[in-house]
């Protein structure tokens, strides 16, 4: 009767030993994510820059990312085996930089900054917006020596345009425009420029969080949700590469996860020899510096009492409006990722209603109470735009 019961209470051990075993049992993520196949379709770039990451993808166009993932339900990385497999791909960072945190989203963030400016790389990757052509960039930069660094960025469809950048002085070639130069110090393009050169100055206003490994390109990816504090601003995903820390997708969603644009990397270079395209360039012939004189800010009379979380003023002047000629009060805002631009002007009578436009992920909003107009154009969701609209106080 003894050993009867000591197999009973073993067969019971080794049933709640399975059990155990099958909740705790680290298991890998399964995302699924679509691209527009147009980005495989694009007309091919002039010359290959690179032997391709993988094949071309040829999924269906760009939809909301969430409606399309598995019905089966999600498998989740336990903590402990995202250690261990962020930390095997973090080996090689970790060597040469032991500030590197594999397990913080910020210290991706901040590698790719670093590596951005490091390293020198030839990278083409297409912008993807629903509804839209897509359009193909490449993005080259090389250090020259340890005093000089040049970027390049090139729109490939179309007239297109140029950007170069030495140092900080950056060349805008426009069809249409003459050429001219301007002091900066990164060229103003598709991908945010906080994402690639200042990320730490975006956590006033968002959050960051690791999601967990994928492949993108065919190469081993980590995967960053960004998502604002407040929820008044679109979320984005991001994924970048193990290996060298550079950007290989970017998606923005807007509030109901629709997704609004997708930037995705389809060839990948980093060399020293990429420094050799740049050995051509005449810097001499480059157009003049032009001489900017911006207006004296000039404080308005009114104020926003409702902006999202971390925005702040950046600038205030006084516009004439191209179409209309009338002349407007102009408030630039900014959370280091996203530009809002506020216009008050004299209400024409024109618009009995409030207007609200939206173009993929920019939005127009403009009311007026008869006496004055208001208008907040930017990269935001209408809701937001139409509460910074109805928070204009006067402040004299």
């Amino acid at each position: 009767m003894s050993s009867r019961a000591n197999i009973g209470r073993l067969l019971w051990k080794r049933s709640l030993l399975a059990i155990l075993l099958g909740v705790f049992a680290p298991t890998s993520v399964s995302v699924a994510e679509s691209i527009d196949s147009s980005a495989a379709q694009s007309e091919p770039l002039s010359e290959p820059l690179s032997e391709p990451l993988s094949e071309p993808l040829s999924e269906q166009s760009l939809v909301n990312e969430q409606s399309q993932q598995p019905k089966k339900d999600p498998k989740v990385v336990s903590s402990k085996n995202q250690r261990t497999l962020a930390g095997e791909a973090a080996q090689g960072v970790l060597k040469v930089n032991d500030t590197f945190d594999p397990l913080s989203a910020i210290s991706w963030l901040e590698r790719l900054a670093r590596q951005t400016s490091l390293l020198n790389y030839e990278v083409s990757f297409v912008l993807n917006i629903p509804g839209k052509d897509t359009q193909p960039f490449l993005w080259r930069h090389a250090k020259i020596d340890d005093s000089t660094q040049i970027e390049q960025l090139s729109l490939l469809n179309g007239p297109g345009f140029e950007n170069i950048r030495v140092n900080d002085v950056v060349s805008v070639f426009q069809p249409g425009y003459p050429p001219y130069s301007m002091y900066g110090n990164a060229i103003d393009g598709p991908i945010p420029y906080a994402l690639l050169h200042e990320p730490e100055q975006l956590q006033m206003s968002y959050q960051f969080l690791l999601v967990g490994r994928n492949r993108v390109s065919g190469r081993s990816a980590q995967q960053i949700r960004i998502t604002s504090i407040d929820k008044t601003r679109y979320g984005y995903h991001l994924w970048l590469d193990e290996e060298t820390g550079m950007l290989l997708k970017l998606n923005m969603h807007g509030l109901d996860g629709k997704l609004l644009q997708q930037i995705q990397v389809i060839q990948l270079k980093i060399d020293d020899k990429v420094a050799d395209v740049f050995s051509q360039l005449q810097r001499d012939n480059l157009p003049r510096v032009i001489n900017v004189v911006n207006p004296p800010q000039r404080k308005h009379e009114w104020a926003l009492t409702f902006l999202p979380v971390g925005m702040k003023p950046v600038k205030q002047d006084i516009h004439q409006l191209a179409i209309t000629g009338q002349v407007a009060e102009y408030s630039l805002f900014s959370d280091g990722l996203v530009n809002v631009s506020v216009y008050i002007q004299a209400a024409t009578g024109v618009f009995q209603n409030d207007v609200n436009l939206n173009n993929g992920a920019n939005t127009v909003h403009s009311r007026t109470d008869g006496k004055v107009q208001v208008t907040v154009v930017g990269d935001i969701p209408l809701i937001t735009a139409q509460l910074m609209a109805k928070s204009i106080e006067v402040t004299n």
